[in-house]
């Protein structure tokens, strides 16, 4: 498939449309019901929960059983979803983990806070989604946290070294203020992104200052703000057209 779509649902949620299958990432709430319409023509879905955080994994997700394939789960959501779904119908990852099921590869990665992160291979497409994978400095915090944290997000960036992804979801949460995209500044850095996806803002426009990237790693970034934003990307160039 030469072209994806993808709608911004709210916080770290994401429905990637790859011709008539929808991988669903994170899914936390649908308040404009825009889910509906991108599920509408498509014959197979799969389902990523990075984490049991309210705000990554609802339960809901068990109401599309019918029409999912896969359900991908972090460890962490079992004691929460197995007595809500079929078995044969969800796979649980551990970090450092890779499956292949019918015509999809999913590698999971470790995170900072809860669960897991994603690398998915599909049609083509590599796709990594971060979870809550991220450099979590919060000003105000003890140096000895904040050191933890640093060197927590270093261990789990080693891991990811040289990853390419041609759509990379990343978190830059406006809460941690001056230092929200320290993160994803080391992930771009360390790892080669195409186009580069905003997520967990809290709302807030982010935009990169000039000299951001790395100048032998210029890419293409979206921060979507208002839920149910689309943004369809061509794989030649990674043309992007953003809507709404």
């Amino acid at each position: 498939m030469e072209s994806m779509e993808i709608t911004y649902l709210d916080n770290s949620g994401f429905a990637v449309k790859i011709g008539n299958t929808a991988l669903l990432f994170d899914y936390y709430r649908d308040e404009n019901h825009c889910l509906s319409s991108v599920l509408a023509d498509c014959n197979k879905v799969y389902i990523f929960s990075s984490h049991v955080h309210h705000d990554h994994f609802n339960p809901k997700i068990v109401e599309m059983a019918d029409r999912v394939a896969k359900y991908f789960l972090s460890f962490d959501i079992k004691p929460a979803a197995k007595s809500l779904l079929s078995s044969e119908k969800v796979i649980y990852l551990n970090p450092y983990e890779t499956v292949k099921e019918m015509d999809i590869k999913v590698s999971s990665y470790g995170s900072t806070d809860e669960g897991i992160s994603f690398y998915v291979e599909f049609e083509g497409w590599r796709i990594f989604h971060a979870g809550d994978l991220n450099w979590w400095h919060w000003d105000g915090d003890t140096e000895t946290n904040n050191k933890f944290a640093r060197n927590r997000f270093a261990k789990e960036l080693k891991h990811l070294t040289g990853l390419v992804s041609d759509v990379a979801f990343f978190p830059i949460d406006s809460r941690l203020g001056e230092y929200c995209a320290l993160g994803v500044k080391e992930f771009c850095d360390h790892t080669l992104v195409r186009q580069l996806i905003a997520m967990h803002t809290q709302g807030i426009a982010w935009h990169p200052p000039e000299g951001f990237f790395a100048k032998e790693k210029e890419m293409k970034y979206w921060c979507p703000t208002k839920n149910g934003s689309k943004l369809s990307i061509e794989k030649g160039e990674l043309s992007c057209k953003e809507n709404g």
